[in-house]
């Protein structure tokens, strides 16, 4: 993982810098997984890697688990061969699914970068090259400042990734260009910190909703959130949405 500090509390949100730490391939299919697995829900996990290639590994590992039942893809990492962002680039998000999409049958979800010029085109090229779905947005690239260092960024890593209510705009705005390139599911996230704000992203083309930085205010956020949902399009005379 990224040097500490990690965190930066945002007047709106945070800034986060971690890394992505982790045991390792064989240790999280010997000890986590098996954690994982006892959740009553389905189990879907996050690979990020340097080179398609190292991503393939990943996702044939992963996909032949019965206990995982989608696979996402991390494409906010730069391929180590091209220098190019694989997430931000669609020539290289369909290279990375080429090489991928024949190592499983499972779902594979795209996770989209927000730090790109066209987020409906990188969607585009991840449907055309065999993706199943795409979640938006992941974190917006910012910085903060050392409160006691000047010039010196507060983050061991420098910059990190920016999340919470001051990426809600964002967050439709950018669903909204996908939903008009691609006819995929779309998993929809950033900000969202009430039925209402979910709502918002399904209006927006989003199909489902996730929560994510709400939740370290509030534990029970996804379900305070589902039941907040549900009430109001129960009172505006909509069907078909469920926690």
């Amino acid at each position: 993982g990224n040097p500490p500090p990690r965190l930066w509390e945002l007047g709106a949100g945070m800034l986060n810098s971690i890394g992505l730490p982790n045991k390792g391939l064989n240790r999280f299919l010997a000890e986590d997984l098996l954690q994982l697995a006892e959740l009553p829900v389905p189990l879907v996990v996050n690979v990020m890697g340097s080179a398609p290639q190292d991503v393939a590994r990943l996702v044939a590992a992963f996909g032949a688990r019965e206990e995982v039942a989608a696979l996402e893809l991390n494409v906010s990492c730069p391929n180590v061969t091209t220098g190019l962002l694989m997430g931000a680039d669609p020539g290289e998000t369909a290279a990375l699914l080429d090489v991928v999409r024949s190592q499983t049958a499972k779902p594979l979800i795209v996770k989209l970068t927000p730090n790109c010029a066209s987020p409906g085109e990188v969607a585009a090229a991840a449907e055309q090259h065999g993706a199943d779905a795409v979640s938006l947005i992941n974190t917006v690239r910012g910085m903060a400042m050392h409160p006691r260092r000047p010039r010196e960024p507060w983050l061991g890593g420098g910059t990190g990734g920016m999340s919470g209510p001051a990426v809600r705009a964002i967050a439709l705005a950018q669903v909204r260009e996908v939903r008009r390139r691609v006819r995929l599911p779309i998993l929809g996230m950033g900000g969202v910190q009430s039925g209402r704000h979910a709502r918002e992203l399904l209006d927006a083309g989003a199909d489902l909703v996730a929560v994510g930085t709400e939740s370290f205010r509030d534990p029970l956020a996804g379900t305070r959130i589902a039941a907040e949902l549900l009430e109001i399009d129960a009172n505006s005379g909509m069907i078909g949405v469920t926690a």
